[in-house]
Formats: C-alpha cells, sequence, structure tokens
C-alpha cells in the first residue's frame, strides 16, 4: 500500500516531466505554480515575458541521474561520468544506488524530476544552500504545500532520501564541483543564452496557452533555466518556469515551453467531475496497454500522469502549429517515447476535427465532451488511431 501511495505521489511530480527533447518552466524563488482557475473569467496576456538563466543548483540535480552509472544517463554524459566516476568515495556511490534504487526503480520515478521539483521551492543557489536546506526543510515544506507538487506521501519520501542527498552534496562539495561547473558548464550555458534571447521574444507562448486551456497563467513571464545536465528530459517546475538543455535548438527551446506552461490542463484533485469522465477511458484496452507496458524510463508510469501528459502534447502540437516550429505530428508520434502517446493522437484528431478552440472552450470542457459524445469514449482510440495513420496529414 505504501508503494501504491507513493508512486501516485510521484506520478503528481511527474505529470511535468518530458522524455526525449520535451518542455520545461520558471524560477527557483517559491513561486505559485500554475493551476486552472475553474470560476470567474480569466484575463488573459497579450505578451510573453522571456527570461532564460543558468542554474547550477538544477545543474547538479540532474547531473545525479548520469552519477548513478544509469545507462540510460550516461550515454549522454560519458566524458562527464568518466571523469567523475572514478572520484566516487565509497558513500557517495552507496548514497547514488540508494536514490536510483528508492526513487527510479522502487517508485519507477525520476530522479531530477523529483529533487528538482523540490528544490524548485527553494531560493538555493550553492551546494551549501542546498545542505542549509536538508538541515532545515520548514520553508520549502511551506511553499510546496501551496502548488500541484506537494503530498504527505512524497515529503515523506524527500526526507526518506536527505540523509544520501547529504552525503552526494557533501561529496560534491569535497571535489570542488561548484568550480567544475562554474569554469567549464557555465561559459557553454551563457553562449546558448545569449543566442537565444535574441530569438526568443519572437514566441508569444503565452497568450496561446492560455487561449487553449481557457485560462490565465499567473505570469506572462516564463523564465527557462538552460542547463548542461538536462538531457532528455525537460522539467516543469514550480512557477511559470521549466529547465531545458543548452544541446537542443531553439524550436525544441520553444515547444518545450509551450508544453510545460500547460501543466497542468485541468484542476484534477478538485475537479471529481472530470476525474470520474476520464477513468472511463481505463475500460480501453489499446490504450491501457500503452499505459501498462511502455519504458519507465520515459515516466508517466501512473494512467493518470499518462492522460496528462497526452493532452499536453496534443495541445502543443496545435500550438507549435499556429507559432510555425511543429513537428510533422505522424512522425513525432511514430518514434516519441517509442510511440507510447497513442491518446494523443486520437486528442489531436478530434482537436483538428473540431476546430479547437473557435469558440473559446475551456480545455477541461472539451475533454469531457468529447468522451461524453462517444469521440473519444473508450474503445474508440485504437480506430481513431488507425484512422490518423491512413491519411495525409497537413500542418
Amino acid at each position: 500500500m505504501r508503494t501504491q501511495a507513493l508512486n501516485a505521489a510521484l506520478a503528481m511530480l511527474l505529470l511535468c516531466v518530458a522524455g526525449v527533447p520535451h518542455d520545461l518552466a520558471r524560477e527557483a524563488n517559491g513561486s505559485e505554480a500554475t493551476l486552472p482557475t475553474l470560476a470567474g473569467k480569466p484575463e488573459f496576456h497579450q505578451t510573453t515575458d522571456w527570461r532564460a538563466l543558468p542554474s547550477f543548483k538544477f545543474d547538479t540535480l540532474c547531473f545525479l541521474n548520469a552519477l548513478t552509472g544509469d545507462p540510460f544517463y550516461v550515454k549522454y554524459y560519458k566524458g562527464e561520468y568518466a571523469r567523475f566516476q572514478p572520484q566516487l568515495t565509497p558513500a557517495a556511490r552507496n548514497a547514488l544506488a540508494n536514490l536510483k534504487r528508492r526513487i527510479k526503480h522502487d517508485n519507477k520515478g525520476i530522479i531530477s524530476a523529483f529533487l528538482c521539483s523540490y528544490f524548485s521551492a527553494t531560493n538555493d543557489e550553492t551546494l551549501d544552500d542546498l545542505l542549509k536546506t536538508l538541515d532545515d526543510t520548514g520553508a520549502m515544506q511551506n511553499v510546496l504545500r501551496q502548488t500541484p507538487y506537494y503530498s504527505e506521501v512524497g515529503w515523506r519520501e524527500f526526507k526518506a532520501a536527505g540523509a544520501d542527498l547529504k552525503t552526494v552534496f557533501l561529496f560534491l562539495k569535497d571535489i570542488r564541483f561548484e568550480d567544475y561547473w562554474r569554469e567549464n558548464v557555465l561559459p557553454k550555458v551563457r553562449l546558448k543564452i545569449a543566442a537565444m534571447e535574441k530569438e526568443l521574444p519572437k514566441y508569444n507562448v503565452v497568450a496561446e496557452v492560455e487561449k487553449h486551456l481557457g485560462y490565465a497563467l499567473p505570469s506572462n513571464q516564463i523564465t527557462v533555466y538552460m542547463l548542461y545536465y538536462s538531457q532528455p528530459h525537460g522539467i516543469r517546475i514550480t512557477g511559470t518556469r521549466f529547465l531545458t538543455d543548452i544541446a537542443w535548438p531553439l524550436p525544441i527551446l520553444v515547444r518545450n515551453a509551450i508544453h510545460e506552461m500547460m501543466h497542468p490542463p485541468y484542476d484534477w484533485q478538485r475537479d471529481g467531475e472530470l476525474r470520474k469522465i476520464v477513468a472511463a477511458l481505463k475500460a480501453d484496452a489499446f490504450l491501457m496497454d500503452k499505459v501498462k507496458n511502455h519504458n519507465p524510463d520515459f515516466g508517466y508510469n501512473s494512467f493518470e500522469s499518462y492522460i496528462e501528459e497526452n493532452c499536453i502534447r496534443a495541445l502543443d502540437q496545435i500550438i507549435s502549429e499556429r507559432l510555425g516550429i511543429a513537428l510533422e505530428p505522424r512522425k513525432r508520434w511514430r518514434y516519441e517515447d517509442d510511440g507510447m502517446h497513442v491518446f494523443a493522437v486520437a486528442l489531436y484528431s478530434l482537436l483538428k476535427q473540431e476546430n479547437y478552440n473557435a469558440r473559446a472552450e475551456k480545455f477541461r470542457d472539451f475533454l469531457i465532451r468529447m468522451i461524453r459524445s462517444d469521440k473519444l469514449a473508450a474503445g474508440k482510440i485504437q480506430s481513431s488511431y488507425e484512422s490518423f495513420y491512413a491519411q495525409q496529414v497537413t500542418l
């Protein structure tokens, strides 16, 4: 029972994580996370205020994926792993193994996503800051309680990982990892930021996201943290902020921003009607095969996180097309995360057929309407998927 509850808690975090070149979000000052406003008419923003920043904190937390020796991540950072792996002390090696076992293997989570989500609720910038937070987590907990990322089960898991995290942070401090990052990584990140800052103002992402979700974001500012160690994930954190990797070109960064700003697209926890309607999709065998049998390294290892991620992917495809930076949808969903996002295909097809969002409908309402109308009901996903691939799709 404890593992099932923890899986559900981690699923809430992993709703905001993508697999290969995905999407990210805002800045580390404990700002409020985006939540749909279900009552009242939202005040939409007309512009997008972009900020691109480096972050030692988030780069360090993301680097732990590879530092565990996990082949899924080492392939992106072979040189760095070869440099730092021989320096691992027995204590650090054991602590990293514990983190991997606890977060990834036991609970189907992603180390970087789990840790970045929690530490995004702090102003920490250095290893000393991270260590101080581990010694006194009260302020972090208070901020997280105001966001969709918090649960008592998840918090207990974070606290249980504290001793291992402290061991790893002390190891990184001993080998002067901050100096290495500042001298070898930061210059590369700054070069990428300088190039991106010239182009980002061309893309009014916030206005498009609000139009397609049907509610206003808490701010028109998007803060993107440009990282060196985040591959292959993009990660949404608290507020209108996300993490992306400098290895990816501008179109991927903007697509990431579109995607991450839409998490969550509805208020799952407080919307009983939505939960009941969407739960009916569990009767769709084609859909549930993808939910249960995809590569867990990609994330989305619960029904709820899978559905939310697929909703966002369908919407981000529509917006990317409007902004002229879209991938060809059939190729995208044939290969993206090994083709697991079949619900996104069915939903995208309906978004196009129904000319969404011509009547300013909230996405939550559209989703419910499509399931109730039988167009997106259980038993219809496979036929919609096959029909999509039988047709020529025009952007």
